[in-house]
Parts: C-alpha cells; sequence; structure tokens
C-alpha cells in the first residue's frame, strides 16, 4: 500500500505566499469532497489506507501543512501554529472553489478542524475528530515536546522502524516490525545524503513549545458549533490526549454524535483499525443520505 500511484498532486498558495500540497484521490464530484489534516508531525502518507479505501466513492484530499512533506517551509517558525493552518485552509477551499466537505482530523488536524467549524460551519457536511478535542491532556503535550523538534537520522529504513518501536512499542502495543516499517515510510523520507531523516521543519516545535499555542483560545464553542453535523470522535482506549471525560462531553453537547473507542491504541489511532473503518462508514453514510 502506498507504492500504487493512485492519486494525483495539487498545490495550492497559502496568503503569505507558501506554496502548500496535498494527494488528491478522484471520486465523484456529486458528493462532498473528503479532507484530511493530518497531526503536528505527520504528512499526507498518514491517510493512504483511509483514502484508498475510500477512493472512487468519495473524492480525497489529504492536505499537507507548511513545513510538512512536500508543502514549503515557513520563513517565519512563529506561524507554525493552528490559526495559520486553519488560513491555509481557508485558501485552498477558496482556491480551488470547495462548498460542503467532510472535515477528518487527526490531533492537531482535528484542532484545524474545530477552528474550521467555527467559522466555515456551512460548509461541513461531517466531521470525523480523531483523538483530539478542546481540552487536551497535559501529560500527552508533555510527551510531545519530548520529541517534536529533535533532528534525527537513520542509516536504513529498518533502523528507523526499530527506532520507532522501541519509543511507541505503549501507543500500539500490537504492532509488528511490518507495521513499524510502515510507519517509518509515513513519517521519514530520503534526504539528499542517503539518509532517512523526519519529514517535516525541525522549526515547527518552535511555538509548539510555547504553553497555550497548541490550542489558543477555549475551545468547546467550536464543539457547539458542529451541532445539527454528523459528528464522529474516535478515540485510542489508550489517549494521554483525548480523556474519556472530555469525549463524553463532546458527545453530550452535540446531539447524535458517535464516540468510537479503539481498544489497546494510545495516541493516535491509524483510522485503519477495524473500529474506526465501520465508525468512518456510519458517519459518511449519514452524510449522503442527507443529501
Amino acid at each position: 500500500m502506498g507504492d500504487r500511484r493512485n492519486y494525483s498532486d495539487g498545490f495550492w498558495w497559502s496568503r503569505d505566499g507558501i506554496r502548500l500540497h496535498y494527494r488528491e484521490y478522484a471520486g465523484p464530484a456529486d458528493r462532498p469532497p473528503v479532507l484530511c489534516f493530518p497531526g503536528l508531525t505527520r504528512n499526507a502518507r498518514d491517510y493512504e489506507g483511509l483514502a484508498e479505501r475510500l477512493a472512487g466513492q468519495w473524492r480525497v484530499l489529504c492536505i499537507e501543512f507548511r513545513g510538512r512533506g512536500e508543502s514549503g517551509y515557513a520563513k517565519d517558525p512563529m506561524s507554525y501554529v493552528p490559526l495559520t493552518y486553519f488560513q491555509d485552509v481557508e485558501a485552498l477551499l477558496e482556491e480551488r472553489e470547495i462548498g460542503k466537505f467532510v472535515a477528518v482530523g487527526t490531533s492537531l488536524g482535528g484542532l484545524v478542524t474545530m477552528l474550521l467549524a467555527a467559522t466555515e460551519r456551512d460548509k461541513l457536511a461531517g466531521v470525523v475528530l480523531n483523538d483530539v478535542g478542546p481540552e487536551i491532556n497535559p501529560a500527552g503535550l508533555a510527551r510531545i515536546r519530548t520529541y517534536v523538534g529533535k533532528a534525527v537520522w537513520y542509516p536504513t529504513w529498518m533502523h528507523a522502524a526499530r527506532a520507532l518501536a522501541s519509543g511507541n512499542a505503549d501507543v500500539y502495543p500490537g504492532y509488528e516490525i511490518e507495521d513499524w516499517l510502515r510507519m517509518a515510510k509515513r513519517l521519514y523520507r530520503v534526504n539528499s545524503s542517503g539518509r532517512i531523516v523526519l519529514d517535516y521543519d525541525m522549526k515547527i516545535a518552535e511555538p509548539f513549545r510555547v504553553p497555550g499555542n497548541e490550542a489558543g483560545p477555549d475551545m468547546w464553542p467550536t464543539i457547539d458549533a458542529i451541532a445539527g453535523r454528523p459528528l464522529l470522535i474516535v478515540r485510542g482506549e489508550r489517549s494521554d490526549i483525548l480523556s474519556e471525560e472530555t469525549a463524553a462531553e463532546m458527545v453530550r453537547r452535540v446531539q447524535g454524535a458517535e464516540l468510537v473507542t479503539v481498544p489497546g491504541v494510545g495516541h493516535a489511532p491509524t483510522l485503519e483499525e477495524p473500529e474506526a473503518v465501520a465508525g468512518i462508514e456510519r458517519l459518511l453514510a449519514r452524510v449522503a443520505g442527507a443529501q
């Protein structure tokens, strides 16, 4: 998976002049496209499984935020914040004339999705929030701060995979080496020196390390703004980012929202687990039925 070229590359420009990238998987024009927003250190490859499963039935755009993957790096590292990513997505919606869409956001991508709900509510046909909410567990943030922005490199993919396994075994305890290899090829790239390095700008860590910059102001109103739209909340059972209490309150606030807990997984589910797959299928069926 991922070696077949069943997508096209798309590009758009941010309002401050950065060329940004997305992968597009073809689908029918009479359904709202599915826009996928990745986590802090991730890129479009994170959504290969979901996109390949939906392709043909839904048009899927897998976004790469500035400083990740094939998107340009920012001159000002302090622009690596959710509000700027949100503005970049707004520029995409305008440039590609995207009206209604289904938003799928993992972690940081979920924060961007919530900001979209606050200002682009009428464009949302449905929402998937993957292991993130308006309140973020401080323990999870502390863990992320220990590794984000630290440059590492490996001589082979197997070295990279074993390092991931060593640092993340508690997040995906059921993973075998093949799973870690697949994750490595999503997280890393081969640089011009032949070294395997992380596929993002190390400077994304600069604003992230400033307390409060992860989510900004009170985000609960953005959850209230989703009311009336199909909402799926996916939570890893072992998550240290989205607590059970926060997830339950999100469901309480949005009538008809569904919470799916992925057993035995930490932050964040890949959305390829059977429970997550089934939940997304149910949400998309609701979206299709509402057309």
